[in-house]
């Protein structure tokens, strides 16, 4: 910015984004300070580099607004986590399965998890086939991302929204 540009020759654009020429930076300087505002590299890696006037401050304000714009724009994908168990009834896996649809479909994964106690530990398939079944009834709104998994003591498995086309 201003005197700190070396370059011999810079193509220059005004404040209303008019061209102004190929000049030496030292010219340009001397034209945005008669305007009361800043000599700014835009492009360094162009032929020849190209230079605008503009007030620096309002363009740094412009830049830093433009950017909380887009991370307000953003959507945050969250993991939400659904716990079922091996003894689980046919009701209450529904119930799990609305939220987990209610989940998906706000854009959410989602991870379901089965802790295993006791006598269940010697029979995680069982387990799993509580997951299979959990996901047959979410399917039209999620995919498996990671398949039904088993660490120790817990059956974990994580579901994504389906992307829309």
């Amino acid at each position: 910015m201003n005197g700190e540009i070396n370059f011999s020759k810079v193509r220059v654009i005004g404040e209303n984004n008019e061209q102004l020429g190929v000049m030496s930076s030292k010219e340009a300087l001397v034209i945005a300070e008669n305007e009361g505002l800043d000599l700014v590299l835009i492009s360094p890696n162009a032929e020849p580099p190209v230079c605008k006037i503009i007030d620096y401050g309002k363009f740094k304000f412009d830049q830093s607004k433009r950017l909380k714009e887009q991370r307000k724009a953003q959507k945050v994908v969250e993991m939400k986590e659904i716990q079922l168990s091996v003894t689980i009834d046919k009701h209450d896996v529904d119930v799990k399965a609305k939220h987990a649809v209610k989940f998906l479909n706000e854009g959410d994964k989602v991870k379901v998890s089965i802790r295993l106690r006791g006598r269940q530990q010697a029979r995680p398939e069982l387990g799993v086939g509580v997951m299979n079944s959990f996901y047959e009834i979410v399917k039209e709104v999620g995919v498996v991302e990671k398949s039904p998994e088993i660490m120790g003591r817990n059956i974990f498995m994580i579901l994504s929204p389906i992307k829309a086309k």
